[in-house]
């Protein structure tokens, strides 16, 4: 039990023990990385040891400290809880009255994005202004152990008009207390509040080690773990709770839109695609720009020449080289471009089906 159940960015553990040992923790940090990387895991841990009744630098994971803060592992029936005591008919004055805040030890706080309702979530859920003065006002609380934690997991989902709230915090920043923000961007987050935290950024884990891990995983038995462990992006997260078949379906979807666009199938047949992918999948939409992602990537990859080169959809190969066999790299990177246009938009709230219609309306070979 410890830090060294932690898989990957050994480099980061590193340095967080190192914190815990001199007792020189600073008053926010920033971890950001690709969603199940292990940023939230990490965090938690780092809560564990900083209160570990036993050991310094490291958590043992049996005393009563370690115990309560290790149910965050799976917060989900907490924020359920949490939102059935709030009541299902909640409106924005008690959305800001009663904040969801899960607890499991006085001094370790997780916040989450808060989805409002239960049963009927609202379709982008944030923190909230009221999440956020509870921890502007609990962060000066003394801790019963040694240090008050403050977790708040998508912290690129606060307003950047709320978050403004944080950096009373930040600049006159309690002795007992640490914020811990993840996300997936540094960018996501205000300058001003980047610029006061010690930032880590998670790497992917290699994919031989993902599928070590799976294979030793007794809880979790993962059909085709080599395969998963590609398809994971070196996330640990995502390879555990991947669907081989589901996956396969979704992605083939995706470079579905991309044989359309490239092969000039008419605009009506390509923008029923784009509207099954904005409207009609489960999968979030930022997941959907990541798979176009992976693919265009793929498709400079095989530009290098057959069987060249490590893909993230193995499984595709053979459609990927054949639709590589109609473009070049100068379509993969107008094609990149155009994406990144797209991600860009969709941070300033543009319609998730008119942006996805303009990219592919771009890609058409010239």
């Amino acid at each position: 039990m410890g830090f060294g159940e932690f898989l990957g960015n050994e480099r980061i553990v590193r340095a967080l023990q190192g914190m815990l040992r001199r007792e020189r923790v600073p008053s926010a940090l920033l971890f950001t990385g690709p969603r199940g990387i292990g940023k939230y895991a990490l965090a938690r841990m780092f809560a564990q040891a900083a209160n570990c009744e036993r050991l310094r630098g490291d958590f043992c994971g049996e005393c009563s400290s370690c115990l309560r803060v290790a149910r965050l592992a799976n917060p989900g029936k907490l924020i359920e809880a949490g939102l059935t005591e709030r009541g299902e008919s909640a409106d924005a004055a008690a959305v800001e009255r009663t904040p969801l805040i899960i607890e499991t030890h006085p001094d370790v706080w997780l916040i989450v994005p808060d989805p409002v309702r239960l049963r009927t979530p609202v379709a982008r859920p944030m923190i909230r202004v009221g999440q956020l003065r509870a921890v502007q006002r609990a962060a000066y609380f003394q801790p019963q152990g040694r240090r008050r934690l403050f977790i708040l997991d998508g912290a690129d989902t606060m307003r950047w008009d709320d978050a403004d709230l944080f950096l009373k915090i930040l600049e006159e920043p309690p002795e007992s207390s640490t914020l811990i923000l993840l996300a997936q961007r540094p960018d996501s987050l205000q300058p001003t509040i980047r610029s006061r935290c010690l930032q880590f950024h998670f790497a992917p884990v290699p994919v031989d080690q993902i599928e070590t891990f799976l294979k030793r995983r007794t809880d979790v038995k993962v059909a085709k773990p080599e395969l998963v462990a590609q398809l994971s992006g070196g996330s640990p997260g995502a390879a555990l709770s991947l669907d081989v078949a589901e996956s396969f379906r979704f992605r083939k979807t995706v470079l579905r839109l991309l044989e359309q666009a490239v092969a000039g199938e008419k605009y009506g047949d390509i923008f029923a695609s784009t509207t099954q992918l904005a409207k009609q999948e489960k999968e979030s939409f930022e997941n959907v720009v990541s798979v176009f992602y992976s693919f265009l990537a793929d498709l400079l990859e095989v530009s290098q020449g057959p069987q060249k080169g490590f893909l993230r959809n193995p499984d595709l190969r053979r459609e990927v080289e054949s639709l590589g066999e109609k473009v070049n790299w100068e379509w993969v990177l107008r094609a990149t471009r155009s994406l990144d246009t797209l991600e860009g938009r969709l941070r300033r709230n543009i319609g998730r089906q008119l942006g996805l219609d303009s990219f592919a309306a771009s890609l058409g070979v010239r």
